[in-house]
């Protein structure tokens, strides 16, 4: 595991922006190369920036759909604190809540820049 230019290794980097690694190590079943591949495309994803529109646009059933695929994708790179966040918009939206899932983007849009942050570390050189 490599160390940052401040020293720490990338797994205590990644804890500090909500990426658990060591479940994702698992979930890859240890193919760090396939993990850093797939995290690495997460800056493509347009389900964030789509859920946000879906939203401002008060078009719930389009921002269900987008929080939903956001989970997943969250979920499977192990992207803890976003699939948090996405998991509570997703069933504010399910109980028609929309003023909750909006009232939860905020947090969301940080722990979305975090996973970016940590997708742009990720990607392969």
């Amino acid at each position: 595991m490599d160390n940052g230019r401040d020293g720490a290794p990338l797994e205590q980097r990644l804890c500090a922006r909500g990426v658990d690694y060591h479940d994702a190590m698992r979930r890859f079943d240890g193919n760090e190369a396939l993990y850093r591949r797939l995290a690495g495309k997460f800056a493509d994803d347009p389900h964030f920036p789509a859920l946000e529109r879906a939203l401002a646009a008060d078009d719930t059933e389009t921002a269900l759909r987008e929080a939903h695929s956001l989970k997943g994708v969250a979920g499977n790179l192990s992207f803890r604190a976003l699939y948090a966040h996405a998991c509570a918009i997703t069933d504010a939206l399910r109980a028609g809540d929309a003023d909750a899932a909006r009232a939860r983007m905020p947090q969301a849009r940080a722990a979305y820049d975090d996973a970016l942050s940590a997708a742009r570390e990720l990607a392969p050189a």
